[in-house]
């Protein structure tokens, strides 16, 4: 049994359960044991409630208190801590319901600048290991370490130990890492031990592990989906392999194909770091139904702003720009337009997409607004001067690019626009 020990890295041989033992060498209990411990090399590396534990990092004095970060009162919980986890609060939770369970939560407005520099940082530290990255997110990606265990004179298992410590004692966030043969089952095995957790799923095991679980493991698989596949009865894995590749396929389509190789623990995807991002989008639930179009102009303004920032900070532009909207009544409007050239300045999104506003049929009242960018392309093929049949275009580019440089060096509120304030 390869064992390796989680704080000093020390590698070692031993048998029996690994909760028993502790590190030879700095007498930690913080082991993992696993016979193929030091031949998988497919990871998944998901930080514990990422925002959250910027938060706390930066305010020392949230630490033992249960936060969220999201919106107001109507708004939506984007994640929250361990402590606001056991209460029952979970990410995408209205904030209403979260506030009912958990009515001495501390909330905070998310600063997404904070955590595109953390979510950097991390990165950097997973370029030093190996270039096969796959970021689903700001705080989670895969990574291929095959073969670099030759340039790093270690297996994979000692590198992604030695990442989270690092991430751990250098930036103050913590993570959890999934060890197996494919992307799929790294996936699994990083949500199996949360938070701070080092899970892994072999070869031999792969099939024994999947059998009992519910098809809702499989990622992709929804409500719709899962009610879709309870009418086949079909609720567990087992269920699944039961069926013929054939009829699954007839009875689902590619989602069925799907099925049939990831319940046998198949999975051929490559660690790809050049998969695209698809879009970039920011939305706010407003506390009351909002018909006044100054108002909603200056939220407007706020979510383009945010939405040129993530654009900036992953060197992307778009060509589309999309407004949506969702009436007191629920009712989902969504507007879209295909611009001459590329943008990324928050100056041009806001105009874009306050045009699209002005274009909407009925005054609302609206519960909801939200903008993004999609058809996606690098930001060297961006217009930096703007729209040229508008005169002050390249003067509002020039000032947003210097406003840039000034919150890069003092702060995310060094300025604020006088719209933003509305």
């Amino acid at each position: 049994m390869s064992s390796l020990c989680r704080v000093c890295l020390t590698q070692f041989e031993a048998g029996g359960p690994p909760v028993l033992k502790r590190c030879p060498a700095c007498r930690s209990p913080r082991l993992i044991s696993h016979p193929e411990l030091t031949t998988l090399s497919i990871a998944h590396m998901d930080c514990d409630a990422f925002y959250a534990s910027v938060e706390k990092r930066d305010h020392p004095e949230y630490r033992d208190l249960p936060l969220i970060v999201g919106g107001g009162t109507r708004g939506v919980v984007s994640t929250c801590c361990y402590i606001a986890r056991i209460k029952g609060v979970r990410s995408a939770m209205p904030m209403f319901q979260a506030l009912k369970l958990c009515p001495e939560a501390v909330v905070v407005k998310p600063r997404m600048g904070v955590y595109v520099e953390v979510s950097r940082q991390i990165r950097a530290m997973m370029e030093a290991l190996t270039p096969a990255i796959e970021p689903l997110s700001l705080d989670e990606a895969f990574l291929d370490l095959t073969g670099t265990a030759r340039l790093h004179g270690a297996p994979a298992a000692v590198l992604l130990a030695g990442l989270v410590r690092d991430m751990e004692d250098n930036l103050g966030i913590t993570g959890s890492i999934g060890l197996s043969h494919n992307k799929f089952l790294a996936k699994i095995a990083s949500d199996l031990d949360k938070p701070r957790g080092f899970s892994v799923i072999g070869r031999a095991e792969t099939e024994a592990f999947l059998e009992a679980k519910p098809v809702s493991i499989i990622w992709g698989v929804g409500t719709a989906t899962r009610a879709s596949l309870e009418k086949a009865g079909i609720r567990t894995i087992a269920d699944l392999k039961r069926w013929d590749r054939a009829d699954l396929t007839a009875r689902f389509g590619s989602m069925g194909e799907r099925l049939w190789h990831l319940s046998r623990g198949l999975d051929h995807r490559r660690v790809n770091r050049d998969e695209p991002v698809k879009s970039i989008s920011k939305e706010t639930t407003f506390d009351e139904d909002i018909t006044d179009r100054e108002l909603l102009e200056g939220h407007l303004w706020r979510l383009a702003e945010q939405v040129s920032d993530r654009a900036k900070a992953r060197d992307l532009a778009g060509r589309t720009v999309t407004l949506k909207l969702k009436a007191a009544d629920f009712t989902g409007i969504t507007r879209r337009h295909a611009l001459a050239s590329p943008t990324q300045t928050a100056d041009r999104i806001f105009r874009e997409a306050r045009a699209l506003l002005a274009a909407v049929k009925g005054q609302g009242p609206y519960r909801l607004i939200g903008v993004g960018i999609a058809d996606l392309c690098p930001d060297d093929q961006a217009d930096r001067i703007g729209d040229l049949l508008d005169p002050d275009a390249g003067r509002r580019a020039a000032a947003e690019a210097a406003t840039d440089k000034i919150r890069a060096k003092f702060g995310p509120d060094a300025i604020i626009r006088g719209r933003a304030l509305r």
